[in-house]
């Protein structure tokens, strides 16, 4: 069970970490280990000239000349993967394969095959592999897991999100284009909604209905989601790239409902009791840190952390998720025809 400490942030040995690209999750991660008063040890890029401008940029201690020199560097002990996803498996391959625990951005990777086959190869090398959906690490959702868990709520019924985001038709950016693995679900889907939800029940939904609307390139702008378990919980889900929605999810339980609004880096949640009315307010964590909840907590997995290293559990649940409802649309990407 997860227990949340003053001073848990960072708490293991430390790591010399790598970054594969970049782009604005790099700079996040950048910040981050900065405010720790750490900095990068290594980054490479498919353009060398973003990575050199990178360097500059962060103090970052080396520019590799390509990625597979970062890969092969033996004074890097963690790459974080932040390149575009349909490149993460690729790159899982030969860093997993080379001896490197490995953070990757969402979505982890296209699909459950590709994740089982990343999964073997982590196992196979005695490395750690993580999922850094910031929903698996934002202390909020580590809270509310050990209420749930202790029954303060009851039984948790159904749950309900929204996030809608408006991206212009630009048919050559990520959100869009299916070279580059776009669409609402594995952007949005993954990262937010599913994961949440499946941190919340009990067991892995067996029953799933949704239609979805695909954007002019083909790949999914609009979905709804209906998914339920064994046990009888449900949850219903709006995805939108070409839609503005509040970004809320809601979970009703016998007790209480729980509201959470911007709940990608939440750090804050309604409790609003059944019987009374009675709205408790809950803070914990800091949304600005939420990149540096994800970095320590691969640290801790690396140091054996069971907690940590139990989280890629949920994201392969997610990936089976996203994967059978890809299926019942017929929706492939051209890596995977």
């Amino acid at each position: 069970m997860y227990q949340e400490t003053k001073d848990s942030l960072f708490t293991a040995p430390q790591l010399r970490w790598g970054v594969i690209g970049c782009g604005v999750i790099a700079n996040q991660m950048a910040e981050a280990l900065a405010a720790e008063g750490r900095h990068i040890d290594g980054v490479a890029n498919r353009t060398h000239e973003k990575a050199v401008a990178f360097v500059d940029k962060h103090g970052v201690a080396r520019v590799y000349d390509t990625i597979d020199d970062l890969i092969a560097a033996p004074d890097i002990d963690v790459l974080y993967l932040t390149t575009p996803h349909n490149t993460h498996i690729t790159y899982l391959r030969k860093a997993l394969t080379a001896g490197k625990h490995v953070l990757c951005e969402k979505s982890i990777t296209l699909n459950s095959a590709e994740l089982a086959e990343a999964r073997e190869l982590a196992s196979a090398h005695g490395v750690q592999l993580m999922d850094a959906c910031t929903i698996l690490h934002m202390p909020l959702y580590k809270e509310l897991q050990r209420r749930i868990d202790a029954g303060d709520f009851g039984r948790v019924n159904l749950i309900q999100e929204n996030f809608g985001s408006y991206k212009e038709y630009d048919m050559k950016n990520r959100f869009f284009n299916p070279e580059l693995a776009g669409g609402a679900l594995l952007d949005i889907g993954v990262y937010y909604s599913l994961t949440l939800a499946r941190l919340f029940l009990k067991s892995q939904p067996h029953e799933a209905l949704s239609m979805m609307n695909p954007a002019p390139m083909g790949t999914d702008e609009t979905e709804g989601i209906l998914l339920r378990n064994a046990e009888g919980q449900m949850v219903v889900l709006s995805l939108t790239m070409h839609s503005k929605q509040p970004k809320r999810a809601m979970i009703s339980a016998d007790k209480a409902y729980l509201e959470i609004m911007e709940y990608p880096r939440a750090d804050r949640a309604s409790i609003v009791w059944t019987e009374t009315g009675a709205r408790e307010e809950l803070q914990v964590g800091n949304t600005l840190q939420a990149l540096s909840y994800v970095l320590a907590d691969m640290e801790r997995a690396v140091a054996g952390d069971e907690y940590a290293r139990a989280q890629l559990g949920t994201s392969a649940d997610v990936m089976e998720l996203m994967t059978n409802l890809r299926a019942d649309w017929n929706f492939k990407y051209p890596e995977e025809l």
